[in-house]
C-alpha cells in the first residue's frame, strides 16, 4: 500500500544536523515510530512530500533546507521581558530565570509558546521564541514501517504521535519530529 492522503503511515527515522554526517538531533526506532495520519497538514509540508507514493519497506532519505523546515532564525522572535515577569513575590524566581532554560509562556492574545532565556541583566531577560530548530538545516534518513488505511477516529482525532516527544495532540511535536 502506498502513501497518500488519509493513510496511516509509521515511520522510523535518524534526523541529523545539516547532511548525512551533521549531528544526530533525533532518533526513532521502531519501539517508538512516527505515526500519523498523511495529508492531514500536521507535518512539515516537504516533508510529505518526500515520502508522498512510498510503500511500507520502502527507505527514504532526503534534505530539507532551513527554510523550507522551520525558517530561518528571526530577530523579531528575541525579545526583551521586564524581569518583574519572573519575580514571584517581589523576589526573581531562580529555579525559573537561568540562561539556557525553556520557559512555557503567553503571547498577548493567551497563545502558548516556548521561549529560551538567553541573557539575564538587573533589568532585563532576553528571550529567543525561535522555534528550537529554525536556521538549522535538516538531514532525514529513515524507512516506512507501516501503511494502512486510517479508521475515521483517526482521521477525526489526533493527527499524530510520537512516543520520542511525548505528544498526541493535534498541535504536533513540541520539539523535534518532523
Amino acid at each position: 500500500m502506498k502513501i497518500e492522503n488519509n493513510k496511516m503511515v509509521s515511520l522510523i527515522y535518524e534526523l541529523r544536523e545539516g547532511n548525512s554526517e551533521g549531528r544526530i538531533i533525533e532518533t526513532l526506532t521502531e519501539d517508538g515510530p512516527l505515526s500519523f495520519v498523511y495529508g492531514m497538514g500536521r507535518l512539515l509540508p516537504l516533508f510529505e512530500t518526500n515520502i508522498n507514493s512510498l510503500s511500507e519497506g520502502d527507505n527514504f532519505s532526503f534534505n530539507l533546507d532551513s527554510e523550507a523546515a522551520y525558517g530561518g532564525k528571526r530577530e523579531d522572535m528575541i525579545v526583551n521581558l521586564p524581569l518583574s515577569v519572573f519575580e514571584t513575590d517581589g523576589k526573581l524566581n531562580e529555579d525559573v530565570c537561568k540562561v539556557g532554560n525553556e520557559v512555557p509562556m503567553m503571547d498577548s492574545d493567551g497563545n502558548p509558546l516556548n521561549g529560551v532565556i538567553c541573557e539575564i541583566t538587573d533589568t532585563i531577560v532576553r528571550m529567543d521564541f525561535n522555534h528550537p530548530m529554525a536556521g538549522i538545516d535538516l538531514f532525514f534518513t529513515g524507512k516506512v514501517v507501516g501503511v494502512r488505511d486510517a479508521t475515521e477516529h483517526e482521521i477525526a482525532g489526533p493527527a499524530h504521535s510520537c512516543s520520542s516527544c511525548g505528544t498526541d495532540e493535534q498541535s504536533g511535536c513540541s520539539g523535534g519530529c518532523c
